[in-house]
This record gives C-alpha cells, structure tokens and sequence, in this order.
C-alpha cells in the first residue's frame, strides 16, 4: 500500500443553498493554515466564491477545489453550490470524490436539495458524513435533524456528537467516542471532562452509538453482549468501515460562523472518511467491447487513467482542464490517449488549484485532482490514459437535461462572432448549458437548468466577455396540415423572348396522417416525361419544407412543351399548384405538444395536477414512484410549459422534478386531431400536435 495515497482524502461539501457550505469551507482552509484570516460569504471575502456573480448574490455558482493540510494528511476539498439550477456541478463533483461531508442546517433540517444531493451521492455510492450546522441559531434542533435524516433520506445517521446547549446557549458538544467534552472560545477548543449533569444523557447516547456499530460489526458486537469495555481505536476502526460501505453516516455538530466544531470535523474526515486505497480499483470498459472490463488501482505503478471533469476558462493562462488521476503518474510534457475523442493530448504545464490561485508542479499522482493546461481536445467527461497502453474508457459523468431556454439578441452585429466565440467557451465550461442558432426564425437560444442559471450566464456575457446581450422568450414553432382532399389544375406559362418556361400539373392534396409527405405519381401515358417526374416531386417537398405537415400528393395528369419545358419550371408549377390548393382543403393549425413526467411528492400531487390543467395539459397516468412520491404522465402545450421549472419549484417547495420530451405517437386526444411531424432539415424533429384554428396563419418557426 502507497504510504502517502492512504494519507490523501478527497472530499467535498455539499448541501442545501444556505446551509454554510462556504462558511464550513472558509472554516477549513484557517484551520488548515491555508488562510491567515477568515473569508466570508456574505462580505464577498469568501476565498471559494471568487467569482463576481459569486461576490454580489452571496452564494456559490461554481464548484471551487482546494488543498490543505490536517494532521499529515492531504485533503483535496470541492466546494458545491446548493441551487438546483447548478447541479451539475454536484454531479461533476461527486464524480470524482471518494467521501462527502453533507452540511444540513440545524434550524431547517433536511431541505429540498439536501434529498438531491443525497440522492446524487447515493449513485456514485459516495460515502459520507453529515456535520449539522448552525447550532447556535434560534430553533436550532440536532435530534430532529438526525431524525429527518432517518425518514426522508432513508440514511442511518449515527450521532457522535451530543450538543452542549442549544441555541444561544449552545457552547460545543460531547465526542461520544472519546468520551469528554470540547468546548470553544473563540478560534481554540478546550478539551475537558464531561459535564456531571449531562453525564446520564452521554452515557445514552454512546450506549446507542455502541448498539448501532454493534449492528454492522462483529467484533464490537461480541465485546458489547460480553459487556467488556469498548478500546476507542476498535470502535473508531469500525465506524470508519461502516461508513466506507455505506452502513451508516456519523453525524456531527457545530456553528462553524463561530468556528465551533470545525477541528472536529476535520478529525472525522481523516478517521472516518476513505482514501482513494480504501475504496480500491476503479472498474474500466474496454472502448471496442463494453462487456470487457478492466481494472485500475490507485498506484503510481499502474498505468495512467484520469477523468476530466471541469473545465474553466482562465484569462492568464487559457483553458484549464481538471482531471482526477485515478491511477499511474503524470508528469510535465508527457503525452496521453483521449479514449472518447481517440486523439493524443500533449500535457502542457500542471497545477495544484487553490480556489483562483494556482500552484504549478511537475508531476501528479494517483488519487490527486490538479488542472492541466494545453489540452485541446479534451471536454468534460473525457477519459484520459496511458499512450502506450490499452486504451480503457471510465465512467462518464451524468449531464442532466437542460429545462428553460431564452432567445439571446445582439443589436450591433460587429459582436456577432464576439457572441459565438462566448457561447462556445461557456458551453465548453459547463455541460448543462447549450446553445444554437436558429436558422428559421434566426435567433440565438441559450438553454439551462433553471432561470438563475441562465441570468447567471447573460451576466458573464456581459461583465466577463463584454458583449452587450438582451433576452427574451423564444419563439414557439407552429406548423399546418389539411383536413380536406382537393384537386388542382394548374398551368406555368412564361414567354419573354427566346425560350419560355412551361409546365401544367394536375396534383390531388389528401390528408395524410402521421405520414409526413407522402409523393404518389398515377399519370399514364408519359403525359409528363419521366424526367420531369423527380422535379415536381422536390418542388412540392421544397412549399412544404417550412409549413405543412402530413400531406399526400397525387400527381394525377399533366402536359409539357418539347421545348419550353425544364426542371426549373415544373419544380416552380409544383409549388404554386400546392400554395393555391392548400387554402381550399381546409387547413387547420398544429401546436406542438410536449410529454411530460413529473415526480412529485404525495404532499403535492393536487397542486401539481391544478398546475398541468391550468396549462392545458392533460394527465395521462399516475404511478407509484417511491415511498411517499408519485410519477404523473401529462401531455402539455409546449407554449405552456415555459417557466414551468419555477412553477414547479415553488407549488412544491423545490422537491418535484420533471422532464419533457416531443411525444412520437399519433393519438387523438381531448387536444383534438394530434399529428405526427414529419422529419424536417434541421433536427429531423418529429413531435405531436393538434388542431387549435380552423384557419390558416403564418407562425413563426422555432426548430
């Protein structure tokens, strides 16, 4: 075993917004000697909020890492931010972490985004330890927050820690592992005796401790049922293998704004938290046969495999790619494989990050997470491996579906490819955020996880990349059908000296359901020479290119002229005979219709389903989704459901989610007549749509 691998901790603090993530953090990094003074979030001192939007709004936006120091350990710390709109930072984070310590706060317990968070952990079988914050603030309440933890996480919270006072009272806390107690006066712990009138109540509490271990060890069990004294170091031993299995979570307490409990925790993550060793091999995929797998320990003798998980754009040194080396050695200047884009990346300079500061250094090992400068190729999620060995390719990272989107404008169109230029660097920094450029209605639209994320976004666009942007809602894409069949008889003469253009068409326009455009040809006799077939046919799919959808053209007769007939002009007979046609054979108009899946606690099941039907949207199914949650099936109008991402936050406290999709079914629906889009230039869309007027309008487009 690596002496120093075990001696490496990578952590990272995650949580509700405003449960003190960044405070805790802050707490850290002095006690860890990295600050000589204490940065705080809500003067915009924070060392891991460094960011401008970061400073002025007093939360975190962007996932911060750090290296300290505690005791001979290295801990590499990740800040998370705790809106949901920035998730995916939690989710990148949690990637590439071996423990977590989930920050809750004493007065409001487990929120909303505290079951996210958990509930992302759960999935990268992360494990973790809680430290329950802000337990000098008025309402402040440790067993009703481990309790909580109990019945909406499902976790088996084990308290180490019993509160001494409450609230303005609240003074440290009892170490039901060591047995005394430690108090603070300002930045010291004094560490005492236990107070006589809480000695019953600490003996309660460690006999529960002791009973809870007992559960999950064997050892401790028998020396428990013997009732013999437990050694400290055996019980510290396994409550730090039952938290690396996922067994239980140690849940301590604090105020880290009065630096109460912070050296504590500190203690915890060192005793109880793993080390890359602990957790062993990570498993691999073979990028040829899924099915082969390999694996790769944390050593420096194995072969080199990391992960990119971030990248940020620096405005001293470019474009920095983070990666966590899961195994072998990287040094400066050395080559590596990128499996998901199969290039070789030359590794320019390495550094260790601290928050916005960097530290260069010529060489990294496994377990570590540094930044590297020079990669050109590499994107988030991106394997990265030995040159000269088997190429493996890791666990990606999860990127959620982006929810809301907005239409960007530039009114001087000198900051045109200015504007590219900075969607393209913050697509590239942040997975969850997209843009495109609509060529039909020509705008630019930007999605993301939320309306914060995105006003976040047009802020950078403005203040970082300086391109004066105005927003607004995108446009909704309509498109028209016929409900009626209709035979037209039409005829392109044009004469103007020299060789004139002729063609004459008969075409019959028949509905034609879920079929998209359909071309039939039934002329007998070569009324049309055959040439001349193909050319009607890609005139009337060019009329119906941006407009109609499920029509059926039957080329029925025709004629031409030996010389003044062409491509050109039966191409141009096709489509006036179409645009004549298509308002006598009663057109309806098509509105797109999203499927919609909404996960929602019991509590909110009747505001959400009010919520659907006020958006003229129907429920289609209800399902049992978990203990205590529903999943609805809904069918909504897309124009509705802008903004429905804070809708829905608010209607249930911000713990229902959904997601959305272009229904593919053609169905009839309380909606009325629903169709089926047929593939189109751009996306090769195919979505669902009903009738809303019984008359033709000219929409705008938006796919």
């Amino acid at each position: 075993m690596n002496q120093s691998i075990s001696k490496l901790r990578n952590i990272g603090i995650a949580a509700h917004i405003d449960a003190g993530k960044t405070t805790v953090s802050e707490r850290i990094l002095f006690f860890t000697g990295v600050n000589r003074k204490v940065g705080e979030t809500h003067d915009g001192q924070a060392t891991m909020d460094f960011m401008k939007q970061e400073q002025e709004r007093g939360i975190t936006i962007a996932s911060a890492a750090i290296t300290a120091q505690w005791n001979g350990y290295q801990i590499n710390l990740i800040d998370t931010p705790g809106h949901v709109d920035f998730t995916i930072e939690v989710e990148r984070s949690l990637r590439v972490i071996d423990g977590m310590v989930a920050v809750f706060c004493a007065v409001g317990g487990v929120e909303p985004q505290s079951e996210t968070v958990w509930n992302q952990a759960d999935k990268y079988r992360v494990p973790r330890i809680a430290f329950v914050n802000k337990m000098d603030r008025t309402g402040a309440d440790f067993q009703e927050v481990v309790n909580q933890m109990h019945k909406y996480l499902g976790a088996n919270a084990v308290p180490l820690h019993l509160p001494i006072g409450v609230e303005n009272t609240f003074e440290g806390m009892i170490d039901l592992v060591q047995m005394n107690s430690v108090r603070f006066i300002e930045k010291e712990r004094i560490v005492g005796p236990i107070p006589e009138n809480m000695m019953e109540q600490a003996l309660e509490a460690r006999r529960n401790l002791i009973e809870k271990v007992a559960d999950l060890d064997d050892e401790i069990a028998e020396l428990y049922l013997e009732d013999k004294e437990i050694p400290t170091d055996k019980l510290m031993s396994a409550i730090r293998q039952a938290t690396i299995k996922l067994m239980m979570v140690p849940v301590l307490c604090g105020a880290a704004y009065k630096n109460k409990g912070i050296q504590l925790l500190l203690d915890a993550v060192v005793d109880y938290l793993p080390s890359p060793n602990d957790l062993g091999a990570v498993i691999a995929h073979d990028p040829a046969n899924e099915e082969k797998t390999y694996q790769r320990n944390p050593s420096e003798n194995e072969p080199f495999a990391a992960l990119a998980f971030k990248l940020i754009n620096d405005p001293y040194v470019g474009q920095q790619t983070f990666i966590r080396i899961f195994s072998g050695k990287l040094t400066n200047g050395m080559s590596v494989y990128n499996t998901n884009k199969m290039k070789s990346e030359r590794v320019g300079r390495i550094f260790r990050i601290k928050a916005k500061e960097r530290e260069e250094i010529t060489e990294a090992n496994a377990g570590e997470i540094v930044a590297l400068v020079g990669m050109k190729y590499t994107k988030t999620g991106d394997t990265l491996c030995a040159e000269d060995k088997q190429p493996i390719l890791l666990e990606s990272i999860n990127i959620p579906p982006a929810v809301i989107e907005m239409k960007v404008n530039i009114d001087d169109k000198k900051n045109r490819n200015k504007l590219g230029e900075a969607l393209a660097k913050l697509c590239n920094e942040d997975p969850s955020f997209r843009a495109h450029f609509d060529e039909e209605t020509e705008e630019t639209i930007i999605a993301g996880m939320g309306e914060l994320h995105l006003e976040i976004i047009v802020d950078r666009l403005k203040e970082e990349f300086k391109v004066p942007v105005t927003v607004g809602a995108p446009s909704v894409s309509f498109r028209e059908t016929i409900t009626a069949p209709f035979e037209c008889n039409y005829k392109y003469a044009k004469q103007s000296g020299g060789k004139g253009q002729f063609a004459h068409t008969v075409i019959r326009f028949e509905p034609n359901p879920g079929g998209g455009f359909e071309f039939v040809d039934i002329t007998k006799g070569g009324v049309i020479p055959k040439e001349y077939i193909p050319s009607v046919q890609k005139g009337l799919a060019a009329a119906m290119n941006k407009g109609p959808l499920d029509v059926k053209c039957v080329l029925v007769d025709g004629s031409s002229h030996p010389v003044d007939s062409s491509d050109m002009a039966f191409q141009l007979c096709a489509q006036m005979c179409f645009k004549q046609a298509f308002m006598k054979a009663s057109p309806v108009l098509l509105e797109p219709v999203m499927k919609v899946e909404i996960n929602t606690p019991d509590d909110y099941i009747g505001n959400v389903t009010g919520d659907v039907n006020k958006r003229r949207g129907r429920i289609e199914a209800m399902r049992r989704f978990r203990k205590g949650s529903q999943k609805l099936d809904a069918f909504v109008p897309l124009m509705e459901m802008f903004g429905y991402a804070t809708a829905l936050r608010n209607l249930t406290s911000g713990r229902a989610n959904y997601s959305m999709e272009f229904h593919n079914a053609t169905r009839k629906t309380d909606f009325g007549h629903v169709k089926k889009q047929s593939p189109r230039n751009s996306m090769e869309l195919r979505g669902l749509y009903f009738g809303i007027q019984e008359r033709f309008i000219q929409s705008p487009l938006f796919w």
